[in-house]
């Protein structure tokens, strides 16, 4: 059980919480960790017992190495830097490149970087004679972007084998 040594007046406090389910007297200690604690510890002493959190105001869905949100206090983090100084200093493929590779690019990097992104930004001639031009004149646009997104995933057979990090999803073989 992780504890942290807080002194208030001669007592040293727990980093943790119990709970008591009133209808049985159980009780249980649930650690404190990362400033929450896991839903799966409270359903051990209250199972079927499901929680109502309106908006996820309360609720984390994960733990996210690429960004931290503090609503309350105004904060967006991505990789540890905060958003505005991203949105005015660097380039969305700067930020696309620190999110993939944790840390933004040095200028060798980030030429190589555009390199490989704008090579894999052509549309192949498939697309554009066989796929966009088959569409009827009035489609929704949402539509010819959803088909065409899944059409270019048939150029990229073996797209579905590639890991995020280290890696382009196109690479010649």
């Amino acid at each position: 059980m992780a504890s942290r040594d807080l002194e208030e007046g001669s007592s040293l406090m727990a980093d943790s919480i119990t709970i008591t389910d009133n209808r049985t007297g159980e009780s249980m200690e649930i650690p404190i960790e990362d400033r929450g604690v896991a839903a799966s510890a409270w359903s051990k002493l209250l199972p079927g017992i499901w929680f109502y959190d309106p908006g996820f105001t309360v609720t984390a869905a994960c733990q996210s190495s690429i960004s931290y949100v503090d609503g309350e206090a105004g904060v967006l983090l991505y990789r540890g830097y905060p958003i505005e100084q991203l949105a005015e200093h660097s380039t969305y493929l700067e930020v696309a490149y620190l999110l993939l590779n944790g840390e933004l690019p040095t200028s060798e990097q980030f030429d190589t970087w555009r390199g490989e992104i704008t090579h894999h930004t052509f549309i192949h001639e498939n697309v554009r004679k066989r796929f966009l031009e088959g569409f009827h004149y009035d489609a929704h646009p949402m539509g010819m972007l959803l088909g065409s997104v899944g059409a270019l995933s048939t150029l990229c057979a073996h797209s579905s084998s590639w890991s995020l990090v280290g890696s382009s999803p196109c690479t010649s073989r």
